[in-house]
This record gives C-alpha cells, structure tokens and sequence, in this order.
C-alpha cells in the first residue's frame, strides 16, 4: 500500500545507475546455474539500485529452491539480512483477506453478494444506490466507487470506525464498477466483514486459519503485534531524502491492518507462496475450496493504465486486471498473478505463474526501489522460461524508466514553480491566517504562528507538520517532516469581509478546509 501524506502521490522513482550486464540462462539449464545466476543477478542489481537489504524466495514445483537474505538490515549496522529477517509484506497483505473472505462463503457464513450493510449497518456510504448495491465482494476489487482516502489513516489519530465513519463524507469518483482507483479503506471494512461474520477479529482469524497451518511462525498481524515479540532480526526502513539514503521510522497501518500490516520472513512467504501455486492445498488438504481459490484469482476488474505499474510500458501486456487481492496481466503468453507491497522505507512484491509453477516473493528496505519488479520476473524468467521469446534483462530496462520517470516529475515541478508570480505579498497579517480548518472527511488542518512565522498540522506526527512559506498572493508552500516528500501549497480564500475562511489543500476543491 502507498500512503497519501498531503503531497500529491509520488511518482516511484529509482536511482539511475549503470545497466546490468548479466544474461539470463535457459530455463533448462541445470539449477544450480540458474540460483548462481541468479545470486550474481541480485547482488548486482542491488548495488545499482542503492538497495540496502533484499530478501528473496523462490518455489518451483512445490520445492523451495530458494530463501535467502542480502545486505543488512540497516545501513551503518553489521546485522544481516537473511531469511528469517522480518519486513513488512504491506499490500499483498491483501491476498490473505480476500483468501479469508472465500473460507468464509465455503463456510457458508457469508456470500460474495451479501451487501455490504448487511455486515456493517452503521456503515453509511455516500450515496443511497452504493449503499443498495455494495457487495462484500466490492471491496476487494478498487471498483467500489472512491477514490484515494489514505489521508484518513495517514492522519494517525483516528481510530478504525472514525475513519469508517467518515467515509460516509468522501465523495464517490466514479459510480459503482466503472473504473478502477486503489483503495485501502474498503480492505479495512472487508475485515470488519470478516469479523462479524467468524465471531473473531481479523488478526486472530488469520492467524487460526491460514498462518497456523501453513506453519507461517514468524508472520504477525500488525506492527504493534510484530513490536511486542522484541525479536532483534528485523529490517530498518530506508528513505533516500536530498539524494542521501537514510533510516527513517516505520509506518504503521494498524488501524486498518486488512489493507497492508502483516510482517513476515522469506522463508515464511515460501510457505505462502507453496499454498498459492497448489492452489490453496497444503500437502494434498485443501484449505479453501477449488471454486474459492478460482474466484481469487479470477479477474473482477480493467485496470486503467494510470492505476497499473509503469513497467507495463516496458512489458506490454495485452491486458491487465485485478482479481481479488491480485493484480493481473499477460506476461511472456502466460496468465500472472502479483501484488507489490509499499510503505514509506519498505517494499514488497509476489508473482505467481501457476502453469508453470512458479512463485516469487521479494523483500527489500528502500522506498520504491523497482529492482522489485525486475528480480520478480527475471526469477520466472530463470524457473520458468521465456515461452520462446528473447532473453531480456528486466533490471537494464526497468531502470532508465524510472529515471526518465524522475526527470518528468522533475520537469512537472519545475513548471509549477515558473508559475509564481513574483513580487506579491498576502493580503492578510500573517496572524490573521491562523485557525482550525476543518473537512467532515479529512478532519483538522491547523494552522498557527510562531514568532511571526506559520506553521500547518495535519493530525499527530511530525511527517505531518511543518512551516509555511509564503508563495504568490494568499498561497503558502509547506515543506511536510523530513523533506521526504514535494512541498505542498496552501491557498487561503479570503472572504469579502477580509477573513480567511476555507483552505485548499495543491488546489484541489476536493481538499477544501473550512474556518
């Protein structure tokens, strides 16, 4: 998951670094090349990518052929990473919520199309028709009709039925099953579903029913839960701020932890990946039924290529869909089912290619760093083969894209800044801004004076503070926390009388705070 702090989503951007040079062996090659191979891949990769600490597992044919760590688990730290390195897996915590969903309707507690308000009553949407039509099914799928509304939880003062609650004021953007637009609340109500229809919290559901029996020891359900066992074997979060790579504090999504909070290990997510390419067995037993794994992976949804991944410009795939939990697309002629995961400092990414048997799961501790994508399918293309088609390096061109990526978002920021108009000055007293403006969605937004100077906050935390510089007219630039991130404006709209009575957060109206 990809929080939204009050800059506009960042672009995933990568260090530009020289081209790799390795070539990929034939799929038919002996496996002991292809995991030498492969070992020169990722250490090479690594390096070109700044990454500090990678792990990786791989299964083949229902064998792990490989669980291992690279690096360390912090810069500047000797501990390394291996294999029973905790990371957060973030957004493919979602594949584990829509599989509990599915033991449920094989249950018989539930169904794919029980409305939503049959579950969650007090649950009030937008509008009257979404609240008719909803299913637990569309909340799974980023086609329920909302758009981003990360801001909830990134706050980090609102508990889970506020945000629930609130969601009530976020206006749709598009009508139900129409579009695609990633959504991390709606993975946070089906675990709400899931609760009131096993009698069990999420976490403890999942734990009971699926990281019980797949022997998954070292996974937990939530940051907090991950803290409490004090195990020293756990990666730090890396974030390159002003072109230094740095550790910075990690996120948490417990308020939501249906959407993105179990930590996990290598050589767990092998065991998870095993399930998956056996099609949800576990040594012959089926933990979900055929019907139920198949109604997973089936597509639900057309993603947009604005909602896809920028490697799609490099892969063009014929087609790229979201089943329930699973991005989706064509890849060498071949069915691809994958998920990335992201939080700030962290990533995560999981390929299966069932025909071929093959699955991936990669961890890494640098914001964004897309080697992800690049070792996921040059591993399939290494244990599963490239269909006939040439042997590509994905690394080699997947880098020169995200640094073309970084100078177009360098371009777009330049131009907003040419737009200043020079020479202007508010036309209030600096005081005269100051006040809580408020959004029955996004909540407080305060601004307030400190030796003449302002300050905004947006909920609790310092990433979402910071000073108020003056731009052009009544619009201020804030440069949020650590710099991590592009400044944002505050624009003050100024009433007939002179007062400041809303606030518009990058010119958005849907952003709009009011006095």
């Amino acid at each position: 998951m990809t929080p939204r702090r009050l800059s506009p989503v960042a672009l995933a951007l990568a260090l530009c670094a020289p081209a790799l040079a390795a070539q990929t062996p034939s799929p038919t090659a002996p496996r002991a090349e292809q995991l030498k191979q492969l070992d020169a891949y990722i250490q090479k990769g690594m390096k070109d990518w700044g990454i500090p600490g990678l792990s990786i597992s791989v299964v083949k044919n229902d064998t792990v052929i490989l669980s291992r760590g690279y690096g360390v688990r912090e810069l500047g730290k000797p501990g390394a990473v291996d294999d029973q390195t905790l990371f957060g897996i973030m957004s493919t915590t979602k594949a584990f919520t829509a599989l509990g969903m599915a033991m449920l309707v094989d249950d018989g507690k539930l169904k794919w199309d029980d409305r939503v308000t049959r579950w969650v009553p007090e649950f009030q949407f937008p509008d009257a028709f979404l609240g008719r039509e909803a299913t637990v099914k569309d909340l799974l799928t980023h086609n329920i009709g909302f758009g981003n509304a990360d801001l909830l939880w990134v706050r980090g003062d609102l508990s889970r039925a506020e945000i629930f609650r609130r969601m009530r004021f976020v206006t749709p953007a598009y009508s139900l099953r129409s579009d695609f637009v990633y959504q991390n609340v709606m993975f946070g109500l089906a675990g709400e579903v899931i609760e009131r229809a096993s009698g069990m919290h999420w976490g403890d559901f999942t734990r009971q029913r699926i990281l019980a029996p797949l022997g998954m020891s070292r996974t937990f359900t939530s940051y907090g839960a991950m803290l409490a066992a004090h195990d020293a074997n756990r990666s730090a979060p890396h974030y390159r701020i002003r072109d230094t790579i740095r550790v910075i504090a990690d996120d948490s999504v417990d308020a939501i932890p249906e959407a993105g909070a179990l930590w996990s290990t290598a050589a767990d997510m092998a065991k998870w990946t095993r399930f998956l390419l056996d099609s949800g067995r576990l040594d012959g037993r089926r933990l979900v039924s055929d019907s139920g794994f198949r109604r997973i992976m089936q597509p639900q949804s057309f993603v947009n290529a604005g909602e896809f991944y920028p490697t799609a410009r490099i892969t063009k795939p014929h087609w790229m869909t979201y089943g329930l939990g699973w991005f989706q697309q064509d890849f060498r002629g071949r069915f691809l089912a994958f998920h990335t995961g992201s939080l700030d400092g962290r990533t995560a990414i999981i390929g299966l290619e069932p025909d071929q048997r093959v699955g991936v799961y990669v961890f890494g501790n640098l914001d964004h760093a897309e080697f992800r994508h690049a070792l996921m399918l040059q591993a399939i293309d290494l244990f599963a083969g490239t269909n006939g088609q040439p042997v590509r390096n994905w690394s080699d061109e997947f880098l020169p894209l995200y640094a073309g990526l970084r100078a177009d978002a360098a371009k777009a920021r330049a131009a907003e800044d040419a737009k200043r108009v020079m020479g202007t000055t508010p036309s209030l007293d600096v005081g005269m801004y100051t006040g809580t403006y408020t959004h029955p969605a996004w909540g407080d937004l305060v601004v307030t004076q400190l030796n003449g100077r302002l300050r905004v906050q947006f909920g609790a935390g310092p990433l979402n503070g910071g000073p108020l510089e003056h731009w052009h007219y009544d619009t201020f630039r804030v440069q949020l926390g650590d710099g991590r991130n592009p400044p944002n404006t505050l624009t003050f709209i100024v009433d007939p009388a002179g007062k400041a009575t809303k606030v518009m957060l990058d010119g958005s109206p849907e952003y709009t705070f009011t006095r």
